[in-house]
């Protein structure tokens, strides 16, 4: 309530500033008495207030109905101003005659006088406050935009984090490493490092909300090598990256998301191992990234809610709209998913 009479005050005011400003700028080529442009003064406040006041509280309610109804706002809201004002001035100049400060002979011809002066105002003033209140609400709903996109990022990335702080995934690294350290230390070092790495990465990244491709596949392989030593080397990976894509960016870990999920739903069921793949691509300005996998395949449509994959489709909504999109097929006896993103 305080805020929308705040909003209410704030109005009245630019609506009384705005009428002394024209009056001003008449007064300048005219260069009226000191009387004559108090009256001036008087009259524009009088019919500013008239018209202003019950349009702050009427044109609010006949928005929402266009919005509603999907048509022209800003045709609205200057058919509307103009109605207020034809009324407004007709009252406006009913109180200054029945008050005996201006001649009922001369009643209309004033009132026409004034409603020319007034329409063209109107239009020109309803048209730019239009302009104003949408560019600002386009910056206010860009600004919720980033914000829901760096929080949705955050929670990918405790996500992520969790995923690999698992006891399950943790304990295994670790019984990898431990079975490796009399045999082949080299290699349990290098496990190590890696796991350090992977770990590192995700805190990092800090509130980037997107990152270069080779970061976010580096951070993949990472993970690819250490799952790979704990499917003792039956997980055959491919990793296709053209140079030239090497900068377009991604927002960080939704490769990694598309990866881990291939590995844990797709590879691990299978006793043998299985086969990943991950290939980058651009074409008419849009990018495409596939992870495929040896697995059953799922339906996307049943990813419950908050789900790594729930997340990152929410994520790419948030970030691109109806330009980004995520699929899941299954040809030639691979399940194929796919995240197609905005060149950038």
């Amino acid at each position: 309530m305080a805020q929308a009479e705040r909003r209410w005050g704030y109005t009245l005011a630019w609506i009384n500033l705005g009428s002394i400003g024209v009056i001003l700028l008449l007064a300048a080529a005219q260069r009226p008495s000191g009387s004559a442009m108090l009256r001036m003064c008087a009259y524009a406040l009088l019919f500013a207030n008239v018209c202003g006041i019950p349009g702050m509280f009427l044109l609010p309610p006949l928005l929402e109905k266009l919005t509603l109804r999907k048509y022209s706002l800003a045709a609205g809201v200057v058919l509307g101003a103009i109605v207020l004002v034809v009324v407004g001035c007709l009252a406006a100049q009913a109180l200054l005659t029945l008050a005996g400060f201006a001649s009922q002979r001369f009643f209309w011809r004033d009132y026409l006088d004034t409603l020319r002066i007034a329409v063209g105002l109107t239009v020109v003033f309803s048209l730019g406050a239009f302009s104003y209140d949408s560019l600002r609400q386009r910056i206010r709903e860009k600004e919720l935009a980033e914000e829901r996109a760096l929080k949705l990022a955050a929670e990918a990335r405790l996500q992520s984090l969790e995923s690999r702080l698992h006891p399950h995934f943790l304990f295994n690294t670790l019984n990898t490493i431990s079975s490796l350290i009399p045999v082949d230390p080299a290699q349990a070092e290098q496990v190590v490092g890696r796991l350090a790495a992977l770990l590192r990465a995700s805190l990092d990244t800090g509130s980037q909300s997107l990152i270069p491709l080779q970061q976010e596949l580096a951070m993949v392989q990472d993970y690819i090598q250490i799952e790979n030593v704990r499917f003792a080397g039956k997980l055959h990976s491919q990793i296709t990256l053209p140079d030239a894509l090497r900068d377009a960016r991604v927002p960080p870990f939704s490769i990694q998301v598309l990866v881990e999920n291939a590995v844990k739903h797709g590879i691990s069921p299978q006793k043998g191992g299985g086969e990943l793949s991950l290939n980058a691509s651009a074409e008419n300005g849009k990018l495409r990234i596939q992870v495929c996998d040896t697995g059953s395949g799922f339906d996307l449509s049943q990813v419950r809610a908050g789900h790594a994959l729930d997340n990152l489709t929410a994520r790419l909504d948030t970030l691109y709209g109806s330009q980004a999109s995520l699929s899941a097929s299954r040809e030639n006896g691979h399940c194929i998913v796919e995240m197609v993103l905005p060149r950038s």
